[in-house]
Order: structure tokens, then C-alpha cells, then sequence
């Protein structure tokens, strides 16, 4: 069940949405700024008290925020592999839980002494975090350990990266896209340049709710796969489905400036599918009654996708084509 929606322009001509600008300002900055404060928040907690409970409810709040922003993985993002730094998911052979009970066994200086972003990308961000602050190999560590040090570590540097990513937007990036079809800007070589980017953020963005963040945990139906939810740690599998169909949904209304109302009506039933599920970690899709509301609403998110290529890809001037996934 793979989303098509992307990346191939028309030969005709075609009406482009002056969304653009709307999408920076409205969308992306407020986005990388609000990511970019709560992870501030999220390292002076850290100072205060790194103990796990106490640095708890930081951490929900910054992955709050970075659901907002986590589906522009163009420009910034994608940039010295700061997105993957960020949020190191899906980790397909454990790599996170690996290096972060490697640096506590090894109590390695570079959580107090080096340049924590020389570490492996796996033992950075959010991930490596939610291990030290939810697992039960790691939590209950007192103030004075190392896996207390280790947490200071991680929320700094993910504060240092989330200001790295606002700062990109702020001075460079948005100029870049806003600039499309501008003498200099080799980017994006015009205005549908940069519209197709951003509608292959949100068809992409959508494509990986679907087929990551609900298909990986339902697995197969002779062997789902509960235990590979996203942040089923720290009790967010469910909560990063909807946070981030609503930024989508913010996306593509900043993206359009037409209406759009069989793409509307589409994230209203998957957003409230979703708000319906009350599984916060996809543990049901292990018995058959409740695997199928999550395949309803699996297909409820497909059915996005085929509602934007309907109503936004022809306006922007792109047309079905291959898969998002595979980049523009």
C-alpha cells in the first residue's frame, strides 16, 4: 500500500498555488521555533535535574514540537544528517539502545568532556533520550551518575541542533525556497520548483504514517510487530500519529490556497479515527478486532494522500509519478 503521490512536473501549463510564502511563514517558521524553544526548555530541565522523572514531561513537550516540523525534511533537515540526529527512527537493528548502554558501560568522557555530536547518530536525540528516561535498564539513576551526565548531554545537543535547524530556516533557507526562479538561485530553478518540494514534504510526510508509523507495528497479520511502535517507550506510537497528521494538515492548508475540501474532510476522518483508537502504543494490533481499526485508519491516511493528488498536485502543476519516497 505505497502512496505514488510526487515529483513528476506537467508538460502543460498549470496554476500554481501561491503558498509558498505562507508555508515559511505560517508553517515552517513558527514550526522550527517553537522545536527550537522546547528543546531550550528541554536542556535547562536537563541542568536543573537530568534524574528521569524529573526530565519527563521536558521531553513530551519537545517531541511535541518536533512533530511539528519533523515531515520538512527538505533544506535544513536533511542537511549533515541533522533529521536522523534528531530522531534516529525507524531503527531497524536496535543501533539506538546498542549505543546508548555503550556509553553508560563505558562511562564515555565525551558526555561531559568532548563534542557530543561526534557521537553516533544513534546515541543522539530523541531516541537515545527516551531510552534513558523510560526504559527499565536505565531509569532510576541518581543525579550524580553518569547516565544523569549523559542525559544533560543529549537534551544540549539536541537544543544546539534544533536552534541550528531555526537559525538554517531563518537566514538561508527561506530565503532559498521564497527565491525560486531568481537569478543565483541554483536550488530551486523556479516558482514550481519549490512548490513541488513542499508538496513532496506532505505526500511524503504522509506516506510515512502510513507505512511506517502504523504499517511497522502491524506487521503482518500472522505476526505483528507491537514491540517496533515508534516511542512505545515513552507511551507516544499513537500521539506522534496524530500531532503529526495535524501538522500535515497545517501543510497542506498553507500549501493551497484554494479550497480543498475532499482533502479536509479526509484528515477529519483520520484525525478522528485516531483520537477514537485509545492504544497509545499500537499494542492491539496483536488481536484481530482492534488490528482492524488500525488498518481503518491506515487507510483513512492513504485516503489523504489520493485526496491531495486530486485537489493540490494538479494546482501545483505536479502529477502522480514515482514514489515520494525516492526524493524529487
Amino acid at each position: 500500500m505505497r502512496s505514488l503521490l510526487t515529483a513528476t512536473f506537467l508538460l502543460t501549463a498549470a496554476p500554481v498555488f501561491a503558498g509558498v510564502s505562507e508555508v515559511i511563514n505560517d508553517h515552517a517558521l513558527p514550526g522550527t521555533a517553537a522545536f527550537a524553544d522546547a528543546t531550550v526548555a528541554l536542556d535547562r530541565a536537563a541542568q536543573a535535574d537530568c534524574t528521569s522523572t524529573a526530565l519527563r514531561p521536558a521531553y513530551q513537550e519537545a517531541f511535541d514540537a518536533w512533530m511539528g516540523i519533523a515531515h520538512l525534511t527538505l533544506g535544513p533537515l536533511e542537511e549533515d544528517g541533522r533529521g536522523l540526529a534528531i530522531a534516529f527512527w525507524p531503527d531497524t537493528r536496535g543501533m539506538v539502545g546498542r549505543s546508548v548502554a555503550r556509553l553508560v558501560a563505558g562511562e564515555d568522557p565525551i558526555a561531559q568532556d568532548g563534542d557530543f555530536s561526534e557521537v553516533s547518530i544513534a546515541a543522539r536525540g530523541l531516541f537515545a533520550l527516551e531510552r534513558l528516561l523510560y526504559d527499565e535498564a536505565f531509569v532510576g539513576y541518581g543525579p550524580d551518575s553518569y547516565s544523569c551526565t549523559l542525559a544533560r548531554a543529549i537534551s544540549a545537543d539536541l537544543a544546539e541542533a534544533a536552534q541550528t535547524v531555526d537559525a538554517a530556516w531563518r537566514e538561508d533557507f527561506a530565503e532559498t525556497l521564497s527565491s525560486a526562479g531568481e537569478a543565483g538561485n541554483d536550488r530551486f530553478l523556479s516558482p514550481r520548483e519549490a512548490s513541488q518540494a513542499l508538496y513532496t514534504a506532505l505526500a511524503t510526510g504522509l506516506d510515512f504514517v502510513a507505512e511506517q508509523r502504523l504499517g511497522r507495528p502491524m506487521g503482518r497479520f500472522d505476526a505483528p510487530k507491537p514491540q517496533v511502535a515508534e516511542a512505545r517507550r515513552s507511551g507516544r506510537s499513537l500521539r506522534n500519529v496524530v500531532l503529526s497528521l495535524d501538522a500535515l494538515h497545517a501543510l497542506a492548508d498553507t500549501l493551497s490556497d484554494a479550497p480543498t475540501p475532499k482533502t479536509d474532510a479526509a484528515f477529519d476522518r483520520a484525525l478522528t479515527a485516531a483520537r477514537a483508537l485509545e492504544d497509545p502504543i499500537f499494542a492491539g494490533v496483536a488481536e484481530p478486532v482492534s488490528r482492524i481499526r488500525v488498518e481503518a485508519l491506515q487507510n483513512d491516511v492513504l485516503a489523504i494522500s489520493e485526496a491531495a493528488a486530486q485537489e493540490i498536485a494538479p494546482a501545483l502543476g505536479v502529477s502522480v509519478g514515482f514514489n515520494s519516497a525516492d526524493g524529487d
